[in-house]
């Protein structure tokens, strides 16, 4: 199947093909009018006539596109045409050149629509059966140069081919080149689908199932604790949930909700009473305010907090705050996943920003902040 630029090219060859024979049409036109002697002007007017009226019915049938118009029917009127020597005495008055002219350029725009065979077939029938009629005319005794010259039109007519299968290639070469681009893009958008999906996967377990049991394994909470249990199926269940949705809306609140009645503190929760969001953007805010609480919890020596939420479906801000101990996040070792991948690379992905003000002593506060031109 041909690709865009090997279509394009095939108008262009018809529509620049008939640009060319209409073109060249009025000075053709205005030589053989301006070489007739007065005893044979009216005749090849009349002659000027048909050739201008069939060249131009030839144009705009290219121009509209609609098929291939049968070849050998426009041989067969520049032949017509040529047969007009034997009564306007063209051969005899030098006057004749006009529609070798005529002849040559309908055949070397020939190649520009047409197949190699058929292209070849029209210059060889007009190019030869026009060396044929001059000869038949006397044209070998009068005006040899003439006859050399409409000879040309054979190999005029090889030359435009040569350069028209030269730019075809080229635009093949175009198309196979925009489809190699187009799969190594649909593969790397795949691939990058894959990583995200992967790395969210990752998050997932780091957040929920991994925190759980490293408090367990550190001693943090006892393995008999009333509410591990519950913690457990919360995770499991939000494990599946991530896994198998990921399109649609989803409302923020609620999910914020979810997670504030796991994150085990006493949380002052200010939020509009409903936020609906892409499902992968809700989620992706949630999880890291998730990750912010659970941070609370785990290092900042306090369990109290605060969350609010501010704005619309358009652009949005989240503050988790605490009055801990707080701590320098330059000084975060980069091996810690929790901030970078929980928090900063979640807000990343849906096109979100965080920003977390923190000093030993002072608390601390994570922003999350998103807009929707920036997913």
């Amino acid at each position: 199947m041909a690709g865009e630029a090997a279509r394009l090219l095939v108008r262009f060859g018809r529509r620049y093909a008939a640009a060319v024979r209409l073109a060249t049409l009025v000075p053709i036109c205005g030589i053989a009018l301006f070489r007739a002697p007065p005893e044979h002007l009216t005749t090849t007017a009349y002659v000027v006539g048909v050739a201008a009226a069939w060249t131009c019915g030839y144009a705009w049938w290219l121009r509209m596109g609609r098929g291939s118009l049968p070849v050998a029917l426009d041989v067969a009127v520049l032949l017509g045409l040529f047969t007009s020597v034997f009564w306007t005495d063209a051969v005899e008055d030098r006057n004749a050149g006009w529609l070798r002219l005529l002849v040559t350029f309908a055949c070397v725009t020939c190649q520009w629509h047409t197949s190699p065979l058929a292209g070849g077939a029209a210059a060889l029938a007009s190019g030869g059966g026009a060396v044929g009629l001059l000869t038949a005319a006397g044209a070998a005794d009068m005006d040899a140069a003439l006859i050399s010259g409409t000879a040309w039109v054979i190999p005029a007519s090889v030359l435009s081919r040569v350069a028209w299968v030269l730019v075809q290639r080229a635009a093949e070469r175009a198309d196979r080149m925009a489809a190699e681009a187009a799969r190594a893009r649909g593969e790397s958008l795949v691939a990058a689908a894959i990583r995200a999906e992967e790395r969210e996967l990752a998050n997932s377990l780091h957040d929920t199932a991994a925190t759980t049991l490293l408090m367990v394994g550190v001693g943090q909470v006892r393995s008999d604790a009333d509410w591990l249990a519950p913690q457990a199926r919360r995770d499991l269940d939000r494990l599946r949930s991530d896994r198998g949705r990921v399109s649609g809306h989803a409302d923020l609140v609620d999910l914020l909700r979810a997670d504030l009645d796991a994150a085990h503190l006493t949380v002052e929760f200010d939020a509009p009473t409903q936020l609906r969001l892409p499902f992968a953007v809700a989620r992706a805010i949630a999880d890291a305010a998730g990750e912010a609480l659970t941070n609370v919890r785990r290092h900042a020596g306090t369990t109290r907090a605060t969350v609010r939420l501010r704005g619309d479906a358009r652009t949005l801000r989240l503050d988790i705050a605490d009055q801990g101990k707080g701590f320098s996040p330059a000084d975060v070792p980069a091996t810690r996943r929790g901030v970078r991948e929980s928090v900063h690379g979640r807000m990343t992905r849906v096109g979100g920003t965080a920003t977390i003000n923190s000093a030993e002593g002072e608390g601390t506060v994570v922003r999350l902040e998103w807009s929707a031109g920036h997913e």
